[in-house]
């Protein structure tokens, strides 16, 4: 089905408030996400995995990262089925509230040495349940700005939701910054570790009062006057839209892989391989991802001047450009070549990243849109970013290929290459 340009107002509201909705909602989740992301490199590993040596501790530490990204898909799937059939607006609601107090909880579990290995497994269970609540949110957040924009600036719109990601970062890690500093190592590994997880409660409450207030994008409002809401909207999409939800699964590999290499891999190699200070690794990695943010926002306007695909594919060159730039910057062992990694990655990290909010939903038409999406952008979150981590840290401490910066490098520029053929491969025009 094909749609024009969207006039009606949401809710009695504005563009600006839909876009101040999806950018906020995607705000708490990223926020919710990072600080578990921060937590599992630099205090995880010795309260909930201990009894090992450091390198195993961390890579047990990074295994539990990944399970959000087995329960991102589950979460793609249930969500996306109710937000096809039932509307946009309740669907991000549920998922809100399933992420902020999956993360809430995680602030009051004991440790290891209080609960044995009921304490990480506990910490895996609410783990899971991130990742099924944010399984449900990109999608969603994305759909709700790209379906209000303008036919001329759906690149602008779908990069809002986007932004997301950068100001989550900044606030996790910004604060994780400010209690290393405000407190002692035996206070923050204690005690204070805990504290963003039980802040994440008042980022909730502030997201949904704004998505309550919110109707239904004029776009599924459409659809239902169209045609019945689809029975099982995951069949469809498998069946009649195999080859946009395969390329549009491997195109977002080099996202994922991008990120987590870039802040989970990069933070805990640096303090623990190179001996980085903290604190400082913490500072250049907030000071980095206001690239990100800027290279988000300048993907908009490129995509509505060319095309999403375009500036994506770009993005996946500067990757492989990344992952060449590795050992030699990164691997130098200082503050100032770490942050020119950091900088030049993530600024790519921003071209991979923006334009999905605009090219990935109009991959699908509006009445399966939530479904294909989401479980395009989550399959490929593991694809890309569940063993990121953890393999990375096998590579570089010599378990495959001789060890170190190189291999993880090749396997960057390997994820950001697989994105590119995907991308080069699905040249079809967008469904809005």
């Amino acid at each position: 089905m094909t749609e024009q340009n969207y006039d009606a107002s949401p809710g009695g509201g504005s563009r600006g408030r839909v876009l101040v909705a999806s950018l906020v909602g995607t705000s708490v989740e990223f926020y919710d996400f990072y600080i578990y992301a921060t937590a599992a490199s630099i205090v995880f590993p010795q309260l909930f995995f201990p009894g090992a040596a450091p390198a195993t501790q961390l890579l047990a530490s990074y295994a539990s990262l990944s399970v959000a990204f087995f329960a991102r898909p589950l979460g793609a799937a249930v969500f996306g089925h109710f937000g096809d059939r039932l509307g946009r607006k309740s669907t991000l609601v549920a998922s809100l509230l399933i992420m902020g107090l999956s993360t809430l909880a995680i602030a009051f579990l004991p440790t290891y040495a209080a609960a044995g290995w009921i304490a990480p497994a506990l910490l895996c269970l609410l783990r899971f349940g991130q990742g099924f609540g944010l399984g449900g949110e990109w999608g969603g957040a994305a759909l709700l700005a790209v379906e209000y924009a303008p036919e001329h600036a759906r690149g602008r719109y779908g990069m809002v939701p986007q932004l997301g990601a950068p100001v989550g970062f900044i606030f996790s890690n910004g604060l994780f910054l400010l209690m290393g500093r405000w407190l002692a190592p035996a206070e923050f590994a204690a005690w204070g570790w805990r504290i963003p997880f039980a802040l994440s409660i008042v980022l909730v409450g502030l997201g949904l009062w704004i998505r309550l207030s919110l109707a239904e994008t004029p776009a599924f409002a459409r659809a239902l006057e169209e045609a019945p809401p689809p029975r099982v909207p995951l069949g469809e999409v498998l069946r009649d839209y195999p080859a946009e939800t395969i390329a549009g699964t491997f195109a977002v590999v080099c996202t994922f892989a991008l990120f987590y290499l870039a802040t989970a891999f990069a933070l805990g190699y640096g303090t623990t391989a190179l001996h980085l200070p903290k604190q400082g690794f913490l500072g250049i990695q907030l000071v980095a991802i206001l690239f990100m943010a800027a290279s988000i926002a300048l993907s908009g306007a490129l995509s509505d001047r060319s095309s999403p695909r375009h500036v994506l594919m770009a993005g996946c060159v500067m990757a492989v450009a990344a992952g060449l730039m590795m050992k030699p910057l990164l691997g130098a062992g200082t503050l100032t070549g770490a942050f020119l990694w950091l900088a030049f990655a993530l600024a790519a990290m921003g071209l991979v990243y923006g334009p999905l909010g605009a090219w990935l939903p109009g991959l699908f038409p509006a009445r399966v849109r939530y479904t294909g999406a989401s479980m395009a952008f989550n399959v490929g979150g593991i694809l890309g970013g569940a063993a990121a981590p953890a393999l990375a840290q096998a590579l570089s401490t010599g378990h495959l290929l001789g060890g170190g910066l190189a291999p993880v490098g090749a396997y960057l520029a390997l994820c950001g290459l697989v994105s590119f053929v995907a991308l080069a491969a699905l040249a079809k025009p967008h469904r809005y």
